[in-house]
């Protein structure tokens, strides 16, 4: 399942027609994170658009992951002990220790 995760990321970016009228997240608060670094003066304006696609992957490829283990119990719901699980079993999300309970 994860192994063709990325594939049909990448698929399903090279077909899509973005609409950025639109975009999933709002752009005005990822412009506003992307402030909060005293290093950042200016932001272009094709750069709210690039992390938030950034932004949708990486939160598909997380419930993906907890999805695996929900379904590896039985259930069909996540719940945060899936997402726990799941973010623990690979250490590519270690940045995020402090951040979800183990």
């Amino acid at each position: 399942f994860l192994q063709s995760f990325w594939q049909r990321q990448v698929d399903a970016a090279e077909q899509e027609t973005p609409d950025y009228r639109h975009p999933p997240l709002p752009l005005a608060r990822i412009k506003k994170v992307m402030k909060s670094d005293p290093d950042v003066k200016m932001i272009a304006a094709d750069a709210p658009i690039l992390f938030c696609k950034a932004c949708e992957i990486f939160i598909a490829e997380i419930t993906a992951r907890a999805f695996i283990v929900a379904d590896a119990n039985k259930r069909r719901t996540l719940s945060r002990a899936d997402i726990s699980k799941a973010l623990g079993k690979s250490d590519q999300f270690d940045f995020l220790i402090d951040i979800v309970p183990r």
